[in-house]
């Protein structure tokens, strides 16, 4: 028998082994980005964060007019809001668009200062930034907490799932250094910038850092062991339990008969 010969019965079983793993990948793949978009809010939620925004440093920039620019920004958030509604749609994403707006405007009728429109987001933004990092470097990745219910595993990969693990640690680490780096850009130009480079600029690295972030968690989760169905697990054992009850409950009928 030849080393062809002996390769054959082992090339036949790699090919649809081979086959049954790529699409195990690609459902893993595929799994991956439906949770990623249903917990960012995917590209309408994100352009819904951005609007109310990109209108008051629009208005602002044209009119100079800080009451006019937060009624139109408080405005355009609760529209969305109601059009969620409308359509019975998710409105998580929209509520914190408003939560947001509605902070912002605060801070800056109170101050007088236009720029402090953008100031509760900014801290908002480097403290996730902080959290994301400090979290990864601790060994508990908060990427996991926010993403583990989604993909119905809670926490399980702590201590069940090392890979998963592993995979939560480097993008809540890439999650926490982009952020960081962008807020090491942009609160320079609140202490030194006017109102209107600063709104500009928001806008301009509102999307990109964002999508940048998205793109690591999907690479390093799509790379990693698939989750553990937490959920599955209890309700096997649910059923498990009422079987064994059921099965109690005739054999004590049986022994009275």
């Amino acid at each position: 028998m030849t080393s062809l010969d002996k390769k054959g019965p082992e090339a036949g079983l790699q090919g649809p082994a081979a086959g049954q793993a790529a699409g195990e990948e690609h459902d893993s793949r595929a799994v991956t980005q439906a949770a990623l978009f249903d917990a960012f809010g995917g590209v309408r939620g994100t352009l819904e964060t951005m609007l109310p925004g990109l209108l008051f440093v629009g208005i602002f920039t044209f009119t100079k007019d800080l009451k006019m620019s937060a009624i139109a920004a408080s405005a355009v958030a609760v529209l969305l809001v109601v059009v969620r509604l409308a359509r019975k749609d998710t409105v998580k994403h929209a509520f914190s668009g408003v939560f947001g707006v509605g902070v912002g405007v605060a801070f800056a009728m109170f101050t007088g200062n236009a720029k402090d429109f953008y100031l509760p987001g900014m801290i908002y933004g480097a403290g996730l930034g902080v959290a994301f990092t400090l979290s990864a470097l601790v060994g508990f990745p908060l990427l996991g907490v926010v993403l583990g219910p989604i993909f119905r595993e809670n926490l399980s990969w702590r201590t069940r799932n090392p890979g998963r693990k592993a995979a939560y640690t480097k993008a809540s680490l890439a999650w926490g250094l982009i952020f960081l780096a962008k807020y090491a850009i942009i609160f320079p130009l609140y202490w030194w910038g006017d109102t209107a480079q600063l709104g500009w600029v928001l806008i301009a690295l509102k999307l990109p850092p964002m999508v940048l972030a998205v793109y690591f968690t999907w690479v390093f989760l799509a790379k990693a062991p698939p989750p553990i169905d937490v959920f599955a697990e209890m309700e096997a054992e649910e059923r498990a339990e009422e079987e064994r009850k059921a099965a109690g409950q005739a054999a004590a009928r049986h022994r009275r008969v």
